[in-house]
C-alpha cells in the first residue's frame, strides 16, 4: 500500500520540499466550496482574506486564469514585509498541505516539516506562494500531466505557461507587501513549472529556478529511457495522480517483493488492465506512443525553449544521482546555454545528491560520505545569493562560476567556466576511448585479437533484479531506500552469469571525468529484439582504512538501458537481425566524478533492469505494453570485443 505522504511527494518531492524551495485530461468535479473556506462567492480579485499569525500572515484565494477556471493558490507574507521579493511554485501536491505541516503560529514550522531548507526562505524574508495547478486539490479546470504547450499537442487556449503569466499578474497586482519581482521555482513536476514560466515570460518574472525538472518523458526522464519503460516507477505514479483531483485513489499491492508483482503481472500493458488504468487518459496515452513519435517530441521542454528567446535568467539544479529525472536539467542547459550571449544568464549547479536532496542535508548518500553538508552550501552560498540578485532591492550581483559543480571522489566544488568540459571527438581535449577487451579486461588500449567475444544467456524468466531482493515499493517512507539505489553496490550484479563484468587494473594516478560518457557497443543477440544495460563503476580498494564497511564496493558513476528496436531512430522500432553484430550508441548520465589511485574501473553489461524497467521480450512485437507470454524468450547475447569490432566507453576524461 502507496502510503499517503509518499503519494505527496512520489516523485521526490518532500512534502516540504515544494512548499520551501519554490494526451490526458482527467474530467472531475469541482471541490466543495466548504473544503475551501476562503472560497470567494464573486471576482478573486475583490476577495483576499487575511489570517494572521505570530510572524507571518497568509491569504488563501481561488485566482482566475483567462479561460476563467480559478485556482487554488496560498500566499504567506511575513510579518513586516513591506517591498519583498515574491517566490511562486505551482504543483499538483495539494498547496494545502504543503503550507500546513505544523499547527503553529511561526512560518517555519508550518514549512519545514523535516528538512533543512528554511534557511534561504525564511531567513531572506520572501513573500511564499503555493498554487495547486490546473485540476488537482483545489484548483478547477482539468489536470492533463505536464500539460503541453498550446499547440500540436494541446490545441486549447491554456498551459502551464499561461496559467503562471496569469498568476503573476494576478500577485503583482493584489499582493502590496511586494516589490513587483517574482522568482519560480521546484523541484521534479514542481521544477517543470518553473522551465513553463519562461515560455512568453510575464515582464514581472526576475528569475526562475527548475530543480530537477522533468523535460523529456521518453529520452530519459520519468516514464522512458532510450525507450524503455519504468514500470515500477511509473505506473503506479500515473494512477495516482492521475485518477482523482485530491489523488486519493492509492495502487496497492499483495506482495512482500515488488519484483513477484511484476512478474507475475506479465507485460506492463496486462498489469496496468488489472489495475483498471484504461480509464486513466495518460495511460492510454503511453500505451498508444511506445516509440519517440511527435507526441513526445513536439512536448520536450528542451525542445520548446530551444525555439523561445532567453529573457528570464535561470539557474538549472541537477542532482549528479538523480533516481527519477537524471536528464532533464542537462538537456535543458544545452538547448538554452547557447543563447546567453553576455554569459550571465544561464547558471548550472550540479551536487552529489538524490532528486531534490539540495533541500535536505547532503553530507552522505547511502554509505557514500561527502565530508561536508553539500546541499547546505548550495542553498547558503549558490541559491542564495542569486535569487537575492534578481529578487531583492540593494543586492550586489552573485558572485558565481557559470557553472558550479561538485567533484565526486575528490568531494570539492569546483568553479567551472562550461559544461562539459570534454568534447567526445573533433577537439583538442576529445574523449579517451576505454574499450572491453578478452578476459574481462578494461584498458585504453584498442583490443587486437580477432573475432573475440563474451557471451550470456538472457531469461525473461530470470530478469536482472535493478537491486538486491525483496524489492520494496518505491517511496520516500521511513525504512525506504529508494533514493539510494543508484549507489548500491554493484556486487550484487556482478556475481551473475547474466552479467558481464570488466575490469581494469588498479589505477596509478587520478583519473577524473567531466561530461557524459558515451556507449558504443557492438552486440548481438540470438532473439529479434533486446535490451542493453551498461554501467560504468568506481571500484574501490579491498581495504577503505577511513570506512571499512567501503572495501571493494562497486560504486556506479553512470548506468543506463538502450532499447535495441530503436538502433536505427527512437521513433522507427525495427527488429534487430539475429545473431548479427550490430552497433549500438547512447550516453550514460552526466559526470563529474575523479577515478582514485588504488581504485579500477569496472563495466557491466546486461539484458534487463527488473522490475524497475519493463522486461523485453527478445521477440520484435509491434507494442512491447501487449507481449504475450509467448513471446518471451531466453537470447544468446554476445559483446564484442576485437579489433574490427571494439566495444568501448567514450570517456570524458579531462585535467582540469
Amino acid at each position: 500500500m502507496i502510503s499517503k505522504r509518499r503519494t505527496v511527494v512520489y516523485y521526490g518531492l518532500r512534502s516540504a520540499l515544494v512548499a520551501l524551495l519554490m494526451s490526458s485530461m482527467v474530467q472531475a468535479k469541482d471541490p466543495p466550496k466548504s473544503a475551501y473556506p476562503n472560497y470567494p462567492s464573486e471576482t478573486p480579485e475583490s476577495f483576499v482574506p487575511v489570517t494572521e499569525s505570530y510572524d507571518y500572515k497568509s491569504r488563501d484565494v481561488m485566482i482566475a486564469m483567462r479561460d476563467g477556471a480559478r485556482l487554488h493558490t496560498i500566499i504567506l507574507i511575513p510579518k513586516g514585509a513591506a517591498h519583498a521579493g515574491i517566490l511562486l511554485t505551482r504543483t499538483p501536491y495539494n498547496a494545502k498541505e504543503l503550507t500546513g505541516h505544523s499547527h503553529s503560529g511561526h512560518l517555519g514550522p508550518i514549512l519545514q516539516g523535516y528538512d533543512n531548507a528554511t534557511d534561504v526562505i525564511i531567513e531572506d524574508g520572501y513573500i511564499r506562494v503555493i498554487q495547486d495547478v490546473r485540476g488537482k486539490f483545489g484548483s478547477e479546470g482539468d489536470f492533463v500531466m505536464n500539460r503541453p504547450i498550446h499547440g500540436p499537442q494541446n490545441p486549447t487556449p491554456v498551459d502551464d505557461a499561461t496559467d503562471t503569466y496569469d498568476t503573476i499578474e494576478w500577485l503583482v497586482k493584489n499582493v502590496p507587501e511586494s516589490n513587483g519581482r517574482v522568482g519560480t521555482l521546484g523541484i521534479s513536476y514542481d521544477g517543470f513549472e518553473p522551465l513553463m514560466s519562461l515560455v512568453n515570460p510575464h515582464p514581472a518574472l526576475k528569475v526562475s529556478v527548475p530543480m530537477n525538472p522533468m523535460v523529456d518523458g521518453w529520452l530519459g526522464d520519468d516514464w522512458f529511457h532510450n525507450g524503455a519503460f519504468r514500470q515500477q516507477y511509473a505506473m503506479p505514479y500515473i494512477y495516482e495522480q492521475a485518477a482523482t483531483r485530491d489523488s486519493s485513489e492509492k495502487w496497492w499491492t499483495n506482495y512482500h517483493d515488488e519484483y513477484d508483482q511484476f512478474m507475475n503481472g506479465g507485460a506492463a500493458g496486462e498489469l496496468a488492465h488489472r489495475y483498471g488504468m484504461e480509464q486513466l487518459g495518460f495511460w492510454n496515452k503511453v500505451l498508444a506512443h511506445p516509440a519517440y513519435d511527435a507526441f513526445w517530441s513536439e512536448q520536450a521542454v528542451d525542445k520548446v525553449l530551444a525555439a523561445q528567446p532567453l529573457r528570464v535568467p535561470v539557474m538549472l539544479v541537477h542532482s549528479l544521482w538523480d533516481q527519477e529525472d537524471s536528464y532533464g536539467a542537462i538537456a535543458v542547459y544545452a538547448a538554452i546555454k547557447p543563447k546567453d550571449t553576455r554569459g550571465d544568464m544561464v547558471k548550472l549547479v550540479m551536487g552529489p545528491w538524490y532528486h531534490g536532496q539540495e533541500i535536505e542535508e547532503g553530507s552522505a548518500l547511502g554509505q557514500i560520505r561527502f565530508g561536508s553538508d553539500t546541499a547546505q552550501y548550495f542553498r547558503e552560498q549558490v541559491l542564495r545569493p542569486f535569487l537575492a540578485q534578481y529578487l531583492k532591492d540593494g543586492a550586489p550581483k552573485a558572485d558565481l562560476a557559470p557553472v558550479t559543480a561538485f567533484e565526486t571522489g575528490t568531494n570539492q566544488w569546483r568553479r567551472l567556466d562550461r559544461w562539459p568540459l570534454v568534447c567526445e571527438s573533433g577537439c583538442p581535449n576529445a574523449s579517451r576511448r576505454l574499450y572491453l577487451q578478452p578476459g574481462h579486461k578494461l584498458g585504453f588500449d584498442k583490443p587486437t585479437a580477432g573475432n573475440a567475444f563474451s557471451e550470456y544467456v538472457a531469461d525473461p524468466a530470470q530478469p536482472v533484479p535493478f537491486r538486491a531482493r525483496p524489492i520494496q515499493p518505491i517511496g520516500y517512507d521511513p525504512g525506504q531506500t529508494w533514493e539510494q539505489w543508484l549507489v548500491d553496490d554493484q556486487r550484487e550484479a556482478s556475481g551473475r552469469t547474466d552479467v558481464l563484468t570488466f575490469t581494469s587494473d588498479p589505477l596509478t594516478a587520478p583519473l577524473k571525468i567531466s561530461g557524459k560518457p558515451v556507449v558504443h557497443l557492438v552486440a548481438s543477440t540470438s532473439g529479434t529484439d533486446s535490451d542493453w544495460v551498461v554501467k560504468l563503476i568506481d571500484v574501490y580498494p579491498d581495504q577503505v582504512a577511513s570506512q571499512p564497511d567501503m572495501g571493494g564496493y562497486q560504486l556506479a558513476v553512470g548506468m543506463d538501458i538502450f532499447r535495441g528496436r530503436y538502433r536505427q531512430g527512437f521513433a522507427n522500432p525495427m527488429p534487430i537481425d539475429a545473431n548479427r553484430p550490430l552497433a549500438y550508441q547512447f550516453s550514460l548520465p552526466a559526470n563529474n566524478h575523479v577515478f582514485l589511485p588504488g581504485h579500477r574501473i569496472m563495466v557491466q553489461v546486461q539484458s534487463s533492469w527488473f522490475p524497475l524497467y519493463d522486461r523485453n521480450p527478445q521477440t520484435f512485437v509491434p507494442n512491447i505494453f501487449y507481449a504475450k507470454s509467448e513471446d518471451y524468450r531466453r537470447a544468446t547475447q554476445r559483446i564484442y570485443h576485437s579489433a574490427e569490432q571494439a566495444t568501448y566507453i567514450a570517456l570524458p576524461v579531462s585535467d582540469n
